[in-house]
């Protein structure tokens, strides 16, 4: 292969998701898993170094007008964290969708299986989320780990949900 030609395949672009009438586009140095129920993406990023947990962006769309209201859903992943700290919740216009923010870290009391299921609860995680008002409906982004790996990741986080376009 070409010297020229290897680096136009580096440099290409990640690959651009979409759901709830939107698309973005999933920073490169994270990992898309496989498609789980209800979700319209799943991404595993790699843990911070000293961190033994990777973290996980999961993007949720349920359709034009389901998956609850956005303070309903703010609510209950504030209430998967058992903390000390108030949560921080912000309302923003971000590539020109209104975009529903919320910043929480303590405890996190991950349900395995599903709602119902056993809870397994990680000390020291955090939680970046973000609902997208998108024309088909909301688009929930949720990013939960060490608080050091998402700490770590804001920053694409945030790239990713300025990347979005009708």
């Amino acid at each position: 292969m070409k010297p020229a030609l290897l680096l136009t395949l580096i440099a290409l672009p990640a690959f651009a998701d979409s759901a709830g009438g939107i698309s973005w586009t999933s920073p490169a140095t994270w990992k898309a898993d496989a498609p789980r129920p209800m979700r319209a993406a799943t991404y595993l990023i790699a843990p911070a170094k000293g961190d033994t947990d990777s973290a996980e962006c999961a993007v949720f769309y349920f359709g034009e007008g389901q998956g609850g209201g956005i303070d309903a859903n703010v609510d209950r992943w504030v209430g998967q964290f058992e903390t000390t700290k108030a949560p921080v919740r912000k309302k923003e216009k971000l590539a020109g969708f209104e975009v529903t923010t919320i910043e929480v870290d303590g405890t996190y009391a991950s349900a395995m299986g599903g709602p119902m299921g056993p809870k397994t609860p990680k000390p020291g995680f955090k939680l970046l989320g973000a609902i997208v008002e998108g024309p088909k409906g909301n688009v929930f982004f949720k990013l939960t780990g060490p608080a050091k790996t998402v700490e770590g990741s804001r920053a694409d986080f945030l790239k990713m949900l300025k990347s979005a376009t009708k």
